[in-house]
């Protein structure tokens, strides 16, 4: 019998049986993530985030698995993080936990990297907003996510209710 997904878990989603996503970790998690089946660990945040797993090369390692940290600025991404991560993520066909704190950052490079695969777009957005919309948040920086993932500005602003 195989472990069931950490469901509980922050903004966990399956996106296939390949790619799994979340939130922030607890220090238990490395080893759920490993009972089922995961082989590599893409944290996109900061190391110095209060909800970062301490020491996670270190935790992803004595769980058996490989980790890769793109520090991705909550208020600044590029698309040099983005290329870094879309290289970590098809380095390998292995079971792959992709994560940051809300699940946020990690949702916007998936709908970006979906579409890139051929996913339509109103398919991947809806697999976005599972978790979150930068066109429709409050949150102060979601404007910028939503210009770097190709969401014109005034689309934004409209669904903001902005004139």
């Amino acid at each position: 019998m195989s472990a069931a997904d950490p469901v509980d878990v922050r903004n966990w989603l399956r996106l296939s049986d390949r790619v799994t996503t979340s939130g922030a970790l607890g220090s238990d998690d490395p080893a759920r993530l490993a009972a089922i089946g995961t082989q590599r660990v893409i944290y996109l945040a900061m190391a110095d985030h209060p909800e970062a797993v301490p020491d996670a090369a270190a935790a992803m390692a004595s769980a058996g698995m490989a980790y890769a940290h793109i520090p991705v600025p909550w208020d600044a991404p590029e698309e040099s993080h983005y290329i870094a991560f879309r290289q970590a993520l098809e380095s390998q066909d292995s079971p792959v936990h992709v994560h940051c704190i809300m699940n946020w950052r990690v949702a916007a490079f998936m709908y970006r990297w979906h579409q890139e695969q051929g996913m339509p777009e109103p398919e991947a957005r809806a697999i976005m907003e599972r978790v979150w919309s930068p066109t429709t948040s409050e949150e102060p920086h979601a404007d910028k996510w939503a210009r770097f993932i190709g969401l014109v500005p005034a689309e934004t602003q409209q669904r903001r209710g902005e004139t």
